[in-house]
């Protein structure tokens, strides 16, 4: 079993990805680490976690634990991820991992350097949804992918929200403009060459609130426009020349609709749908990065594929400065 010590009492890690270690089979939680230690301690009891601890630090010195599971404010991710690599422990980290590509540098290093698994919590990667969707692609059941069209919005202007906060790293792009981008990128196996880009920023937090996206990839295009100020909505559509695959409820699954695909291809006349009640892509995370973390062999994601996911990102705020293409 991989010892796992949360450092943090954020909400995600609270809410999602506690009770998935805890619920999985191969890792558990035996810590759990804040500046406060009342609020620790509350919450290793709320998950009968055994240790409790004060301060980051301590948590890290411990041989308590094995690896980390890091949610704190991603204006925080780069620096606590290098330092719990230091400290030899394995670490899945939070998405967004950084707020700038070249920051993931000095976390290569510190993964290479101390030989621990160090991987960005992107959980649908795991998703039984999205692993089909990268089947149905690879056996061509759409014939060729010509374009890719996605949306993720919800609505909050809570100003304590770390969302609405610059300095800890808030906006819309960090926080779900990875999504659209992340599971492109897995599905097709492909990466963005250029693009081009519309982003509006919050008069009052100065944080990114709307963008639209265009990507273009070596044989499809990407098009995609996400929001923190407009109704609840996902979806992504992949688009081929003999059908298409529609995706419900791509990224929170079975939050925001049914977890489900639609196949329809015009050569079969019919619409097919396959349907994932019980996907539980955070306890399917916490499994592979245990396994891998074990010395198994287990596709997780490569720190180098998080730098070319933010480098998107960063190539869609370049590309909203200017009128054309930017070059990702």
């Amino acid at each position: 079993m991989l010892r796992f010590g949360i450092l943090s009492t954020a909400k995600i890690g609270a809410e999602l990805v506690m009770p998935a270690i805890q619920d999985a089979e191969n890792c558990v939680v035996t810590a759990v680490a804040s500046r406060d230690l009342a609020k620790a301690r509350a919450m290793a009891d709320r998950f009968s976690v055994p240790h409790a601890f004060g301060s980051y630090e301590e948590m890290l010195a411990s041989d308590v634990i094995d690896a980390v599971y890091i949610p704190l404010p991603t204006s925080q991710h780069v620096e606590w991820a290098i330092r719990a690599a230091d400290a030899g422990k394995h670490v899945l980290v939070e998405k967004p991992l950084a707020l700038k590509a070249d920051e993931i540098d000095a976390v290569i290093a510190a993964r290479d350097r101390n030989k621990v698994v160090v991987t960005e919590a992107f959980m649908v990667t795991y998703a039984p949804v999205w692993r089909k969707v990268r089947a149905l692609l690879q056996e061509g059941a759409i014939g060729k992918l010509r374009h890719v069209q996605g949306a993720f919005t919800y609505f909050n202007r809570d100003p304590g929200n770390m969302r609405n906060i610059p300095a800890l790293g808030g906006g819309g792009l960090p926080d779900i403009g990875v999504y659209p981008t992340i599971t492109t990128r897995f599905a097709t196996g492909q990466e963005p060459k250029r693009v081009q880009a519309v982003t509006e920023r919050d008069p009052e937090f100065g944080t990114d609130i709307y963008s639209s996206v265009k990507a273009e990839f070596d044989s499809f295009e990407l098009s995609f426009y996400i929001s923190t100020q407009l109704a609840n909505r996902q979806v992504m559509v992949f688009h081929g020349t003999d059908g298409f695959i529609e995706v419900k409820s791509p990224f929170n699954a079975d939050r925001y609709g049914a977890e489900e695909i639609e196949l329809t291809n015009r050569n079969h006349g019919e619409s097919r749908i396959f349907r994932f009640p019980d996907s539980r892509q955070y306890k399917r995370e916490a499994e592979a990065f245990a396994r891998a973390a074990l010395g198994e062999k287990e596709e997780i994601v490569s720190l180098e594929s998080s730098k070319l996911n933010q480098a998107f990102i960063d190539a869609i705020y370049r590309a909203s400065e200017k009128d054309g293409w930017e070059t990702v």
